[in-house]
């Protein structure tokens, strides 16, 4: 093995034991507010495309974890950033944290991956540029990974929060 190999391997086991470190920080502090909040939760972690991903699941199903989802995900997207923070808070460095709740971001994600596979097709079949409608930065970046996966380019245009997909044809 060259030196090379072990520093860069070596890199990668620190990155995953801070990613995993992000994470029981996450599940610290989400815990707190589920206890705060009265509601009944378990935490999952783990480590997806180089962020710690959390998840809150209830047994008890899915509407119980509803609040904390709100409409369009509003008030999950407002928790991730809390969580995100108090993470930053503890490490001193800025995390690109994934929080689920209740697979609304799962079930979100293969939605707009559908969303993003159409609009190519669209783009393909037509030879004219696709306009998709405003999104979140989570929700673009799962269009554009769809887009690509269909052999297409796509782009963000616009300012937030208005700023939307452009599927590009060939």
């Amino acid at each position: 093995m060259t030196e090379g190999t072990t520093s860069s391997a070596a890199e990668g086991a620190d990155t995953l034991t801070r990613l995993e470190q992000e994470g029981e920080i996450a599940a610290d502090y989400l815990e707190g507010l589920l206890d705060i909040a009265d509601l009944d939760g378990d935490i999952d972690m783990d480590v997806e495309a180089d962020r710690a991903a959390v998840s809150i699941i209830s047994d008890a199903g899915p509407r119980d974890l509803q609040k904390l989802v709100g409409r369009d995900g509003e008030v999950l997207e407002a928790l991730q950033e809390l969580t995100r923070l108090a993470v930053h808070r503890e490490t001193g460095d800025r995390s690109r944290l994934m929080l689920d709740i209740a697979g609304y971001r799962a079930g979100k994600r293969a939605e707009l991956s559908e969303l993003g596979a159409k609009a190519a097709a669209d783009a393909k079949n037509s030879g004219e540029p696709v306009r998709l409608k405003p999104m979140t930065p989570f929700e673009r970046k799962v269009v554009h990974d769809a887009v690509k996966a269909a052999g297409l380019r796509s782009e963000s245009e616009g300012e937030e929060p208005q700023r939307f997909v452009v599927v590009l044809p060939n």
